[in-house]
This record gives structure tokens, C-alpha cells and sequence, in this order.
């Protein structure tokens, strides 16, 4: 997963049941951080971005991950929107043409 941009758009993992969908994403990562390959950047947009913020049921596994190397950007806009900009706690905050940029230079792109 050396070039791989994991794509995270909302604050859980799948549609339906909200609370189901936060023990996915929060399992979901936690499987990451085991991995001895991790991917490259992890962007975050709409309601993703809500996973760096204080109060974050995953705060520590993007800890983890950023500790390990992986870069984490989140959409601006969207943290902006949702007024939780100064509540970031990990990664740092990006513009759409990051995102695209990370986008370009991936060899693989993984949406959740």
C-alpha cells in the first residue's frame, strides 16, 4: 500500500445504522495500524473530517497512523462547514486541489 490514498467521506463506515457503521470505521482502522504496509496519505472530506476532531471515537488510531508515517488531510471546506477547524487534533487541514494532487499521485485510491 506503499502509493495507496484511502478516501474517508463520512464519519462512519457504510450506510444504515449509524452506531454499526462507527464500530466498522473504528475497527477498520485499528486492522490498518496492524498492517506492516500502510498507505501513503489518508484524505477526509464532508463529515470524515469529524474523525480528527477532539471528541473522535478513532482520535488514537489516526494518531497511530500519523506517527507511522501516513499523512492525513482534511478538507477545509468541510471542517469549516461543520465548525470544527480548531478542533483538529491530527493531520492538518488541506484545500480540493490537495486532495486532487494526493488523488494524481496515488497508484491505488480506496473510498470508504
Amino acid at each position: 500500500m506503499n502509493n495507496t490514498l484511502i478516501q474517508i467521506t463520512q464519519d462512519s463506515m457504510g450506510n444504515g445504522d449509524q452506531e454499526l457503521g462507527q464500530l466498522l470505521i473504528a475497527n477498520y482502522l485499528k486492522l490498518i495500524n496492524e498492517e506492516s504496509k500502510l498507505p501513503r496519505f489518508i484524505a477526509l472530506y464532508n463529515s470524515g473530517v469529524k474523525l480528527i476532531c477532539k471528541g473522535s471515537p478513532v482520535i488514537e488510531q489516526f494518531k497511530v497512523l500519523e506517527l507511522a508515517g501516513v499523512k492525513l488531510i482534511a478538507c477545509k471546506t468541510c471542517l469549516n462547514h461543520f465548525n470544527i477547524l480548531e478542533t483538529v487534533e491530527v493531520g492538518i487541514p488541506g484545500t480540493m486541489i490537495d486532495i486532487i494532487e494526493l488523488q494524481k499521485k496515488a497508484e491505488k485510491v480506496i473510498n470508504l
